[in-house]
């Protein structure tokens, strides 16, 4: 989908992070732009950027994790702009830090439902109607380059991320087989400068100052405005995939090598 100018672009998680930086690349490009988020104080700020910049659209407050709260953002943007072009599934939370059998139920449940629940209630709401409109479309999901190398204690943020790849893989060979008018693009950033840090669940007290280094390490990662120029050149290219410089990439090769091998799993590095 190469031009993008006039076109209606729905970012979830866009009031920080990657998907404010989308919302912004997005306007930028000319598009309409239809911001979605949790909080709502954050998306006030993010929508009054928007009209600042005098980019048409909305902000609407959406739960991913609820399948309801999806289903009337698809409502409402196709209702008000009549289609919807590019799809960028973004919302997210850290996930929870702490060995895999010490993690609760309702903290799978969370991780699982925003990150990965999120994605599939957006594809139900949003697929359907994107393929009865004419022209070309796309669909971004946001991964992590954790959803294809392994890191000890983020299981629930690892599972979930490998589901966002493994179903953006089969979106897209099923949208191919329906005439390949909608594209599919997958995200997966290592460390990208954002907050995201400040949504992770820490299982132990002692190991809270966990929280303060992940969120210094990130900061000196790539700016979130890079990862979204990035995802908007995909589109225009009809590239899936979109991975770290390297070493991130070369350790994907690595896993999958060991994998073959049947050796053991090994720490990824970022």
């Amino acid at each position: 989908m190469r031009e993008l100018a006039g076109k209606v672009a729905v970012i979830t998680g866009a009031a920080r992070g990657i998907g404010r930086a989308l919302a912004r690349v997005c306007g930028a490009e000319g598009m309409k732009v239809v911001l979605a988020d949790i909080d709502a104080e954050a998306l006030d700020e993010a929508g009054a950027e928007l009209a600042r910049t005098r980019v048409e659209g909305m902000a609407m407050t959406c739960d991913v994790a609820r399948e309801a709260e999806v289903e009337e953002l698809a409502n409402v943007a196709f209702g008000h702009f009549g289609a919807v072009h590019l799809l960028c599934n973004n919302a997210g939370v850290a996930g929870t830090v702490g060995p895999c059998w010490t993690i609760e139920a309702e903290e799978w449940d969370r991780d699982l439902a925003v990150n990965l629940g999120g994605v599939i209630h957006a594809i139900r709401a949003f697929v359907p109607r994107m393929l009865e409109q004419e022209g070309e479309a796309h669909i971004v999901n946001t991964a992590s380059v954790m959803g294809l190398l392994p890191v000890g204690m983020a299981a629930s943020y690892g599972v979930s991320k490998a589901g966002v790849v493994a179903l953006s893989e089969a979106l897209a060979l099923e949208l191919r087989q329906q005439g390949g008018r909608i594209g599919v693009t997958v995200l997966c950033p290592a460390a990208v400068a954002t907050d995201i840090a400040k949504s992770l669940k820490i299982k132990d007290e002692a190991m809270e100052s966990l929280r303060a280094e992940i969120h210094e390490d990130l900061q000196k990662g790539v700016r979130a405005e890079d990862v979204a120029r990035a995802a908007l050149e995909a589109v225009r290219e009809g590239r899936f995939s979109v991975l770290p410089p390297m070493p991130g990439a070369r350790q994907v090769v690595d896993r999958v090598e060991g994998l073959l091998a049947g050796g053991q799993p090994f720490a990824a590095r970022f």
